[in-house]
């Protein structure tokens, strides 16, 4: 019996934002009772967003707290809902130019309540941009697939990565798993992670592209998978990195997953470095995904 009639999991897998777009089922895909993670988590597009909602909101909602009095504050014309509403946001940024003001008791306290969120509104934007700001990352470009090759007559599975930064990294590392799908001899399905050996998973400097090889021989746990098997199986490589960068002083990651669908038998990377007349080594990184056939299938 082949692989692919043995390994036929129920559904796909839904590991989440990073792995496949996909979310677990029983965890809200926003949890409002962690704004913290939900705010770092998100990307500089929807944190202004967020940002810009929530200032918003604020606005809107205090202006409609002053439309209640509608003498309560001075210059503004009765029921003039634009008026209040640029008195809120000048009230909520501390301004104060001085041809608005409070005139009731109301107006007063509910300005007073302004000027406090406010303040907190500010503090709060300003931690989350410098957290956002300071926290050390990666910048690493990845190939948009990894491949399956023969090297030294045998099937090697490869994955290139770079640097996408001009600063040197020292103690880069790299791990790499596979996520396969499997059944037991009950008949049920389970999901298994495996690691995968590298032939080097360290190097003391990164500063050329690096190509993970993983040797695909009787012990690692994609022999005997072709690309249909792989499908199958539900398959999903992870790679996570990490490296000292010397401009942070600090040390960053990343992870970098591939679904079945992005490993490429019987195909192998583009050359991504070439040589000028002096022997210097320049670095294309436009070519780290660039594919080309084998000679020979790889299986």
């Amino acid at each position: 019996m082949s692989i692919i009639s043995k390994i036929r999991p129920p559904k796909r897998l839904a590991i989440g934002r990073e792995g496949s777009g996909h979310w677990k089922l029983g965890i809200p895909r926003l949890d409002l009772s962690d704004p913290y993670h939900l705010a770092i988590g998100l990307s500089w597009p929807g944190f202004v967003v967020a940002m810009i909602g929530c200032w918003l909101v604020i606005n809107l909602f205090f202006a409609l707290l002053y439309l209640l009095d509608p003498a309560g504050i001075v210059n503004t014309k009765p029921g003039s809902f634009g008026d209040v509403f640029y008195f809120s946001i000048e009230t909520l940024a501390t301004v104060g130019y001085g041809v608005m003001a409070p005139r009731s008791q109301y107006g007063h306290i509910v300005s007073s309540a302004e000027l406090v969120t406010g303040t907190a509104f500010t503090a709060i934007v300003t931690g989350l941009l410098f957290v956002r700001f300071s926290r050390p990352r990666a910048k690493i470009t990845y190939a948009g697939d990894a491949v399956v090759t023969l090297r030294n007559g045998k099937p090697a599975l490869m994955l290139r990565l770079a640097n996408g930064r001009r600063a040197v990294m020292s103690s880069a590392n790299a791990r790499l798993f596979v996520l396969l799908a499997e059944k037991t001899a009950e008949g049920g399905y389970f999901r298994r992670i495996h690691d995968l050996h590298l032939a080097q998973p360290h190097l003391p400097l990164f500063v050329m592209p690096w190509t993970l090889l993983h040797i695909i021989d009787d012990k690692s746990p994609l022999h005997g998978y072709d690309s249909a098997a792989l499908i199958a199986a539900d398959a999903k490589l992870f790679l996570t990195f990490d490296a000292h960068d010397q401009t942070l002083a600090a040390t960053v990651q990343c992870m970098q997953t591939y679904t079945a669908d992005r490993i490429r038998f019987g195909m192998h990377y583009a050359d991504a470095v070439t040589f000028d007349d002096k022997g210097h080594a320049t670095a294309d990184l436009g070519r780290i995904g660039v594919l080309e056939p084998d000679s020979s299938n790889a299986r």
